[in-house]
Formats: C-alpha cells, structure tokens, sequence
C-alpha cells in the first residue's frame, strides 16, 4: 500500500466512532504560551514522562507509518534536546510513568494499530539502561497510566478494536501484578493523571460512541473508583499532567479537526476552566509537567496519521 493510501487508511481506523461532538471553544488567546526547541525527531503516539528533571519522549509513530524505538531527552533548563538508549521494543500508542527517578513504558502497539503488546519497560537514565519487567496481564495499546505512592496502575486502553475498562495494578517494590476494579466506563486514547493520592482517568473514546468528556477517578485508599465533573471539550487522543494544584488536558482530535482547547481541573473545588489555546493543535502528543510548567511535545497536526517536532510550554496562571 502506498504512502498516501497508508495514511487514509489509518485516519479513518484512528477516527472511527468519532460521532458528533461538542463545538470548539475560542479558548482564552495564545499569548501565555512559549515556543520551545523543536524536538528532534518528527513523529506522534508518543509517550512522555519526566525523571530527574528531564522530559523523556518515548517511541510513536514517524514518517511511513513506521513504528520507532527511539528516545529524546530534554533539558528544560537548557532548552536542549539529545537522544538517549532507544527502547527494546518499537512501540506507538504506549504509555509511560516515572518512580525513584527511573521509567517505565506499559502496553503499545508493535504494529500499525495492530499487534497489542503487555510488555512493562523500565529505563534506568543514570545507567542508561533498560530492562524488561513482568508483563502486565492484559496487552493492549492507547491506555492510561501514573504512579501513586509505590504502585503504578494502568487502565482502560484498546485490544482487538474495543475499548477496555480494565485497571491491572503494578507494585513496584515487588514486582508484581493484579487486578484492580474496573473503571466504569470503557475507552481508549484516554489520558492518566496523579493527584492528591488519587489516579485520574480522563476523556478518551470508544468506536460507534465517539469521544468522551467523563472524568473518573481511583482512590487507592478506597479501592473504588468516583465520578467526576465532565470536562468541557470531547476528546480522545489527549495528554495530561499535573500542575500548581490542577490536572491540565491537552490535545485531541475529532472529525473537524485536532482539537486546540486546553482545560485544567481544580480536584479541591471540582470545576473545569479554561486556559489558553495551544497554538498548535495535536493529538497523539506527549504532555508532561516540569519546573511549574507544562510541556507539550510532537504528535500529529492532522487527525490520523501526521507528525510534529513541535514542543510548547505555558505556566498556568
């Protein structure tokens, strides 16, 4: 299959169910946010994380539909990018999390939307080495992780073209995993966020039920999952972090387009605002938080198959 019937085709398996959804908002202007470096490499479904004070942005998809193992660093401080030991596995749609200054990678696919992985990837970055760990239990691709106290949990995602309500439950001082109660709602290319010993599941989507608002939340503590206030915007394809208090989401794409609203939950009062637009909408992209702000690195232009070197940060006010 040629390039261009390549990329259609991925579009339209990556956009499907995307029904109608929410209008766009005008946001609240483009000024706060900052051009950063581009990246070095051009690519989307990436995974993103941050250890010992630098950005790490982790396999996706580059130019041909190829799938990379390849590894960026970034110093923020320096506004510097170099590479790093690339991933044992050539992953896109994977997930990744950070504990005691080391990485780890969960699930992906091998493929071009195909070929779901349960591999766990720990990279250690003052060796620079990486190790595989036990596989999660379930494999699949476009799912959601973070670290709360020494466990790292991962849920939701897509296996065999549906979407999974699965939460696996990974303890990091031993090793092991188990299975933890289901998320509510099924849905895949969701974002992950930690905040206040809680893990928070975020939008997403499902084929034939298009992009989702929903917020749920974990509370270890509880063993139960609690429902949140919807978030403003549909999205799936999205990235999240947290910062000064508040989970930022960014990103997304839907049948109009990539999605260029960007939104921040305060947990302590329950409510979603607005910030100011991304001044390039992507999907697929890697969002992380560092120094009081967040990061948002490559990831597709156009929805479907599309790449960037792009990298923004704004500091939420």
């Amino acid at each position: 299959m040629g390039r261009p019937r390549l990329a259609a085709a991925v579009a339209a398996v990556a956009l499907a169910g995307l029904a109608a959804v929410a209008p766009a908002g005008s946001g609240q202007g483009r000024a706060a946010w900052q051009r950063l470096h581009p990246s070095l490499i051009e690519r989307s479904e990436v995974a993103a994380t941050v250890a010992r004070g630098r950005v790490y942005v982790l396999g996706g998809f580059v130019e041909g539909a190829k799938t990379t193992a390849g590894v960026e660093r970034y110093d923020p401080r320096r506004d510097r990018w170099s590479r790093a030991r690339g991933m044992p596995l050539a992953l896109n749609h994977a997930a990744a999390a950070s504990w005691r200054g080391r990485i780890y990678v969960v699930g992906g696919y091998r493929g071009v939307l195909a070929r779901e992985t349960a591999a766990l990837l720990r990279y250690d970055p003052r060796r620079d080495r990486w190790t595989r760990l036990a596989d999660m239990p379930t494999a699949r691709a476009a799912l959601a992780v973070g670290v709360v106290g020494d466990r790292l949990y991962a849920t939701g995602g897509a296996a065999g073209g549906r979407a999974l309500k699965t939460l696996e439950i990974f303890d990091l001082r031993r090793g092991r995993w188990r299975r933890g109660p289901d998320m509510p709602t099924a849905r895949e290319h969701l974002a992950g966020a930690v905040h206040g010993g809680a893990f928070y599941a975020l939008a997403g989507r499902a084929a034939g039920q298009g992009n989702f608002a929903v917020v749920e939340r974990y509370v270890p503590s509880r063993g139960r999952w609690e429902r949140l206030a919807a978030m403003r915007k549909p999205r799936g394809g999205i990235g999240a972090a947290t910062v000064g208090g508040r989970i930022v989401v960014a990103g997304g794409e839907e049948p109009a387009g990539t999605i260029a609203e960007v939104e921040a939950f305060d947990p302590a009062r329950r409510r979603w605002s607005s910030l100011p637009d991304l001044p390039t909408p992507r999907h697929g992209l890697g969002v992380v938080a560092v120094g009081g702000r967040v990061l948002v690195l490559e990831g597709g232009v156009r929805p479907g198959l599309s790449f960037s070197r792009a990298a923004e940060a704004l500091r939420p006010r």
